[in-house]
């Protein structure tokens, strides 16, 4: 008898075992069509994402014949780098590389610097009208660019910038930073003040704790409004074709496409060549900061 029990009590203890097995499993069944699904739309919103950058890329290789065709075909069996060749063989097409290089590295650098001061000070310190101007930072975002176009043009004349590659950096960096603060106050109010009192009981000054260790703990939000400052100006054409009037030599990147665009036919594949090359300074910068973008865009430091 006492051999029974103990077998029933396995058979039971076996039983409870398979249906505990079983209770996930058909769970896994039940929950796999949503996750099916939620991947197929995934990839349906990629696909429909990447398709102008593919077809960018894919005309820029065709040849004239078939960019000019009235049957387009999503692929090419000859192509060609005759468009890529006259965009390189285009006058000063290095100088205005250059100039766009400089223009958006300058960006980078003045208004993360410039935001991570002024999201310190509006985060840790408090002051008369702080919040005043926390919603002018707002306010300012909502304001469109080219409504400002043109009150910034006459700044730009009076000050003598018309015509100069500081006439594009200043502007940008003035869009740039309110987006910026924002979100690096975000990232300044998540470190524990409990951090800073720590570092000042160890002997640690203010300067010391701010670029020593506030500055590494958000530097993925640097990161992160980094490429929204760069990918901004480094496609601005509003700005360039506005400020750069008279002086080719301080033109960038967006404007020399102009050259392709001609009163009877259009060189449309000149024009996709171009772009596909301002393309590829953006996805090599990207590369380089992806994993700190990942992680600025995620969040910030936990206490």
């Amino acid at each position: 008898m006492p051999t029974n029990g103990a077998g029933e009590g396995a058979g039971a203890t076996a039983g409870a075992g398979a249906a505990t097995a079983a209770a996930p499993a058909g769970r896994l069944r039940v929950r796999r069509p949503w996750r099916l699904a939620a991947e197929a739309s995934a990839l349906l919103v990629a696909v429909v994402v990447a398709f102008p950058l593919y077809w960018m890329v894919l005309s820029a290789f065709k040849p004239a014949g078939e960019i000019q065709s009235t049957q387009a075909r999503p692929w090419t069996l000859s192509p060609s780098l005759d468009s890529f060749r006259r965009v390189f063989e285009q006058q000063e097409f290095g100088r205005y590389f250059l100039n766009s290089l400089f223009v958006a590295g300058s960006v980078v650098l003045a208004s993360a610097l410039i935001a991570f001061l002024a999201a310190t000070a509006v985060t840790r310190f408090r002051f008369r009208f702080r919040t005043t101007l926390l919603i002018m930072f707002l306010v300012a975002q909502m304001v469109p660019i080219e409504a400002l176009t043109i009150p910034l043009f006459f700044l730009m004349r009076d000050t003598g910038q018309l015509n100069t590659l500081w006439s594009l950096v200043l502007p940008h960096i003035a869009f740039s930073l309110p987006f910026a603060i924002w979100m690096l106050r975000g990232f300044v109010k998540a470190v524990p003040e409990a951090l800073e009192e720590a570092a000042s009981i160890d002997g640690a000054s203010r300067t010391r704790f701010l670029w020593q260790i506030l500055f590494p703990l958000v530097f993925p939000g640097l990161v992160a409004t980094s490429v929204f400052s760069f990918i901004s100006t480094w496609n601005d054409f509003l700005f360039a074709k506005s400020f750069i009037i008279s002086d080719t030599s301080q033109s960038t990147l967006p404007m020399a496409l102009l050259v392709f665009f001609k009163p009877d036919e259009n060189d449309w594949g000149g024009i996709m060549a171009g772009s596909t090359v301002m393309t590829v300074p953006v996805l090599v910068f990207f590369v380089l900061v992806q994993r700190r973008l990942v992680s600025g865009l995620g969040g910030a430091v936990k206490d």
